[in-house]
């Protein structure tokens, strides 16, 4: 049976929430769980129909001819393959609203119980990196707007996607342990600075632009108080320095930092784009990509820059985009082996929202991107039925829905 449990992604020992039961020791890990019920999906599931026929049959009881299945139609495929991306997008959205939450917990601990505070954040680290890494391809998908503490938000796109690139870098897994763990803390020293100097603006004056890039020392200090690893400090120590000397607090030049704050201080500066202190600064998550490339080549590790763009792809999911066929879409999901080819969210007038089409590109060949445009140059009935994102907050999903490459066909 493939089951569903319906309670939060850290309230359980499995690494999804979703999967095929195959032990009865899954089965007894369930019952001891406490859960009232659980969702079946009969689908996806193993009907073992030859072994009931051979029963019926020992028993002298006359086979049933059942009638063949209608074929669903394409509108019914359609609205199924929707179904199924809207499930993975709620999942997605509750699974990280539940991750800043636990991440605000531990910060909340961080002046008053600062080993328990490390206890979380190796905790929420772990169960993060344990879902990462159970079988199958991770694709990140950008979320809905979400009502979650924007500084914890910052720091989970931040762990996210820093994992995600470490995974497809085969770093090992004690190292990315580490580099989730930093990830997560990598702003705590901002723990106590007033809120107009938590995030880096152009209006700071020199006393505000000193309190601001104090926040590393800080965070050094604090780290250090809760026994983070001497791995997870550097994280914390070098996520604003660069690779040609011009960042802070030390001036390091590339050899000198470690692997996971290389790593860090590239995403760090990627979501620190896509959400800037006032959003009329921020930039959509093509332009960030580009400026990377185009501007801040000898600011970063360039290995990890090429590796970053192919996970992210050409157009990093919460593009807004133009499709081949003039159509306006958003990039939902990123297909790292085929950068060009993401997944789409469509706009189309005659179609109503709530049947709106997800396209994979890779297996609609006949359609490509033509460019990338910001949220403002859409039509107003483009941006109320994409809704483009004001903040990009970005989380993971390694299932894929049942039986998708015929709706997608359909849809198409």
């Amino acid at each position: 049976m493939f089951v569903h449990l319906n309670v939060g992604w850290m309230s359980h020992p499995f690494p999804l929430s979703s999967f095929k039961l195959t032990s009865s020791e899954q089965i007894e890990t369930i019952r001891s769980l406490g859960l009232t019920r659980l969702t079946w999906s009969p689908e996806r599931s193993d009907i073992e129909e030859p072994a009931v026929e051979a029963s019926a049959a020992a028993a002298g009881v006359p086979p049933v001819e059942e009638e063949a299945p209608k074929p669903l139609d394409a509108r019914q495929l359609a609205r199924l393959a929707l179904h199924a991306q809207m499930e993975i997008a709620q999942r997605c959205e509750r699974q990280f609203t539940e991750a800043c939450r636990d991440l605000r917990r531990a910060n909340d601990k961080v002046l008053t119980d600062p080993a328990q505070a490390n206890a979380d954040a190796q905790q929420l680290a772990r169960a993060i990196l344990d879902k990462m890494l159970v079988e199958g391809e991770p694709c990140l998908r950008v979320l809905g707007e979400m009502a979650s503490d924007r500084h914890a938000a910052h720091s989970l796109n931040v762990t996210v996607v820093s994992l995600m690139l470490g995974r497809q870098l085969s770093i090992p897994a004690n190292v990315l342990l580490e580099l989730g763990v930093g990830a997560l803390m990598h702003d705590i020293g901002k723990v106590a600075l007033p809120d107009r100097v938590r995030l880096a603006r152009e209006d700071f004056n020199a006393g505000e632009a000193a309190l601001y890039r104090d926040h590393v020392a800080q965070g050094l200090i604090l780290g250090r108080r809760m026994g983070l690893s001497a791995d997870a400090q550097l994280v914390i120590a070098q996520h604003h320095e660069l690779a040609d000397g011009s960042g802070f607090p030390s001036a390091l030049m590339l050899p000198r930092m470690s692997l996971p704050a290389r790593i860090v201080a590239l995403v760090n500066r990627y979501d620190n784009l896509c959400n800037a202190a006032s959003p009329a600064q921020s930039i959509t998550p093509h332009e960030a990509l580009s400026r990377l490339f185009a501007q801040c080549r000898s600011k970063f590790d360039e290995t990890l820059l090429s590796g970053f763009i192919k996970m992210m792809g050409i157009y990093p999911p919460g593009s807004v985009v133009q499709l081949s066929d003039d159509r306006y879409a958003m990039v939902m999901t990123v297909n790292a082996a085929h950068p060009l080819k993401p997944r789409v969210l469509v706009y189309d007038p005659a179609v109503a929202a709530e049947d709106a089409i997800h396209l994979d590109l890779e297996k609609t060949p006949q359609l490509g991107i033509r460019r990338s445009l910001k949220p403002v140059q859409l039509p107003t009935r483009a941006v109320d039925y994409l809704k483009p994102r004001q903040r990009i907050s970005y989380f993971f999903d390694v299932e894929s829905a049942p039986k998708e490459d015929a709706r997608e066909e359909a849809a198409a």
